[in-house]
């Protein structure tokens, strides 16, 4: 088992950045594909981006493609979201989570993610 638990979010202007980072408990991390999701006001809650357990393989929303940067230091236990040229779109509570599973790939679906964490706000002005 493992409980993600986010930081590093906050209030950025417009073509700022923000790094997020999600710290999981537990001994076997690198046994979890992770994700960041966001989910704004009124609307649904989505995948941002996804990573496999190794780091080698990625998935990005269309929306944030040559913006935002997973990445994942598994000696730390560790996941991370690079934002950067943020948009007021952009604005929404960020949940990492993690998918407890024998096999291997990105997971794009919020059903797939058995652990969440609370989320971080990340809030970008015009």
């Amino acid at each position: 088992q493992v409980q993600p638990v986010e930081s590093g979010g906050g209030l950025v202007q417009a073509g700022g950045s923000l790094r997020l980072s999600c710290a999981a408990s537990g001994r076997t991390f690198d046994t979890y594909p992770m994700g960041w999701f966001r989910q704004a006001p009124g609307k649904e809650r989505e995948i941002v981006a996804a990573i496999s357990r190794s780091g080698g393989d990625t998935y990005y929303t269309g929306s944030v493609k040559g913006r935002f940067t997973i990445s994942r230091d598994n000696a730390k236990n560790e996941v991370y979201l690079q934002m950067n040229s943020l948009k007021p779109e952009d604005t929404a509570v960020y949940y990492c989570a993690a998918r407890e599973t024998f096999l291997s790939g990105t997971y794009v679906r919020a059903r797939e993610y058995q652990y969440w964490g609370q989320g971080t706000q990340v809030t970008v002005s015009s």
